[in-house]
């Protein structure tokens, strides 16, 4: 997600600190804005989370969706169809830290945005914080679920922040990355401007990240990523990592099992065909062709 620059105003009544913040920008997710909602608030005690949904340039029912659930749900709308001006409402309307960012598209319900939290609160040096990932895999045809299987197994993938749908910052760590310049491999970039004693992925949480369903959507989402990556390299901030797949990583997994050595095989052919067509976008500097998959946010299957 588009980290904000920093913004500080809060509204009446100044720092909440055992408030828990999220912020959910959502675009057209009339489908499943409810679905993230019922789970998140579920359990919550009077008080402990301050949930702001803030629909951005939205065609449909978002906005009525969200509103409908009441406390402690608030709802910020904004006319721009722009996930970093979302989150830059979401800052200013929040109240305090810690401060969680939520894809509309995941499923996390209370008990992990509060484990989350009391790890930002709780455990000293960490700025950043993620629950642990489950994917979405039903209905998946099997070519994309041998994807997922090799990138489930990835180093990154398993120590990394990213690709979670959700990701929690006390105020020290969003002091950090308010400084990101916008790109399209948010949380990929937030991830890497914390060092490993400064990041956690919280034992205990989870949160769902719903996959394509079709391969055609799985390379798509891939273009996009490797669009993002080449981006973050680019920017006068790059890291020295960004967290691209190694050739060694993929051989050490046939390696360890023969059995998945097709499954890597098919990895890296659709690795090798995102970046080729994202190299293309990126040579003619296109970073805003929104490349969203809309089969994952299918409910009915």
């Amino acid at each position: 997600m588009p980290w904000p620059g920093r913004v500080h105003g809060r509204p009446p009544g100044g720092h909440t600190s055992r408030v828990i913040t999220v912020i959910v920008p959502a675009h057209n997710e009339a489908r499943v804005i409810g679905r993230l909602l019922r789970q998140l608030t579920s359990d919550a005690r009077p008080g402990e989370l301050d949930v702001i949904v803030v629909p951005n340039g939205c065609t449909d029912d978002t906005a009525e969706v969200a509103a409908a659930f009441g406390a402690p749900v608030r709802v910020v709308s904004i006319a721009a169809a722009s996930k970093r001006e979302a989150l830059l409402a979401g800052d200013r309307a929040a109240r305090g830290f810690p401060r969680l960012y939520v894809d509309a598209d995941v499923e996390t319900g209370t008990a992990d945005v509060r484990a989350i939290g009391d790890a930002l609160r709780d455990r000293p040096g960490i700025l950043a914080a993620a629950p642990g990932r489950q994917l979405g895999l039903d209905g998946c045809p099997f070519l994309v679920r041998w994807y997922y299987d090799v990138w489930a197994r990835l180093p990154q993938i398993r120590e990394g922040l990213f690709g979670r749908g959700v990701i929690g910052v006390s105020e020290a760590g969003h002091e950090r990355i308010a400084s990101l310049p916008p790109v399209l491999a948010d949380d990929l970039a937030a991830s890497l401007s914390f060092g490993p004693a400064e990041r956690a992925v919280v034992p205990g949480a989870r949160a769902v990240v719903h996959v394509p369903r079709t391969l055609r959507d799985l390379v798509r989402r891939r273009v996009r990523a490797a669009q993002g990556v080449a981006q973050i390299e680019r920017t006068d901030q790059a890291p020295e990592s960004t967290a691209r797949t190694r050739p060694a990583d993929l051989a050490a997994i046939a390696r360890d099992d023969p059995r998945l050595a097709p499954k890597v095989a098919l990895f890296l052919a659709v690795a090798v065909i995102a970046r080729f067509r994202a190299r293309r976008t990126v040579a003619r500097g296109d970073y805003s062709t929104w490349l969203r998959d809309e089969s994952s946010r299918d409910t009915t299957g």
